[in-house]
Parts: C-alpha cells; structure tokens; sequence
C-alpha cells in the first residue's frame, strides 16, 4: 500500500493551499484564503482518488479548519467595517449623508 503524498502537498497541487494552511498559516494571503473552495476539498479528502493516510487527512482537515477560520475572522473583520461605517453616516446631526440620499433616490 503506497500514499501519494507528493501530488497534493507539491506547490501546484490540489490540495496545495490546504497543506500550506495546515503548517505554515501565515504564509497565505488573502487571496489565496478565498480562493479555496471548503466544500470540494472536503470531497476530495473524505473521498480520494487515491489512498490518504490517517495522519496526512488530519493534517489536511487541520488546514480546513484554519481557512475556514481566516473566512470567518474576514467576514467578521468586514461587516464590522460596514456597520462603523453605516452607524457613522446615520448618526443623529449628520446631514451630508441625507443629502447624498436625496440624490440617489427620485420619487
């Protein structure tokens, strides 16, 4: 029995990003971050193509599990932004926002 472990932990492999999540977190941008697909990459562990050892899926479930965690703390970190911004320009004697509205909206 023989794990192939070299075609998804090389650098244009599959699951590539997710070895790169699951032992060196912080070299992933953000971009990268979005670009991996959570629900294919579980299929593709839980399901291989080929043998995956016990140990070698638990380190690809650990890097599934930071990325996820990277979406989450970038939503969080978003809409945190987006609610400052809109308590910012809806608080009570703010009337430079009111008159972009009234703009923007024709009856």
């Amino acid at each position: 029995m023989m794990f192939y472990t070299q075609l998804f932990t090389s650098k244009r492999g599959p699951l590539a990003k997710i070895w790169l999540a699951a032992h060196w977190e912080r070299k992933l941008t953000k971009a990268q971050v979005f670009e991996c697909n959570i629900e294919t990459t579980i299929e593709d562990i839980i399901s291989p193509k080929m043998k995956i050892g016990l140990r070698t899926s638990g380190h690809l479930l650990l890097g599934v599990v930071r990325i996820y965690s990277k979406k989450a703390k970038y939503l969080l970190a978003d809409s945190t932004d987006a609610l400052v911004k809109i308590k910012f320009a809806f608080r009570p004697g703010n009337t430079s926002c009111l008159s972009c509205l009234s703009t923007v909206v024709t009856f």
